[in-house]
């Protein structure tokens, strides 16, 4: 079974579009539409990844996230912001909240969906500071190699 993603939207059309070309790229797709029902769906379906809009109404991405990463049911999952916030301040203010990345809208949804096929088939480090492009895993110099 694959992976779960949880999608996590207050924007009917951006949640629909994002989770409808998830699972076109062979995700399993669930989606939340505010704050309160991510934490809720979260430790139901207990999702690899999680891509948490910022700005929603009632509890925001902020809140959602902090409640995630502090519930053992739910703490493992990989938080990436998808939000409008894109000055290094909200950046900032997002990984204080507990997002293990963050990624500026508009974004290209089949950057996006690469990035987390890495994601779940390598780990977290293949997300660089931009959120969206691998990094090589990092190499120890051998024995040898030093002069």
């Amino acid at each position: 079974m694959p992976h779960c993603v949880l999608v996590v939207d207050d924007s009917s059309d951006g949640r629909e579009m994002l989770s409808e070309y998830l699972v076109f790229r062979g995700f399993h797709v669930t989606e939340a539409t505010d704050g309160a029902s991510a934490i809720e769906i979260a430790r139901r379906v207990r999702p690899a990844i999680v891509l948490m809009d910022l700005s929603m109404p009632g509890i925001d991405g902020w809140e959602a996230t902090r409640v995630l990463k502090a519930d053992p049911l739910t703490k493992h999952a990989v938080v990436i912001a998808v939000t409008a916030h894109a000055f290094p301040s909200e950046q900032q203010s997002a990984r204080a909240a507990g997002c293990d990345a963050v990624i500026a809208k508009p974004y290209d949804l089949a950057i996006l969906a690469t990035a987390l096929e890495r994601v779940l088939s390598k780990g977290f480090s293949a997300f660089d500071a931009e959120g969206i492009a691998a990094k090589p895993a990092p190499r120890k110099p051998s024995p040898k190699a030093r002069i």
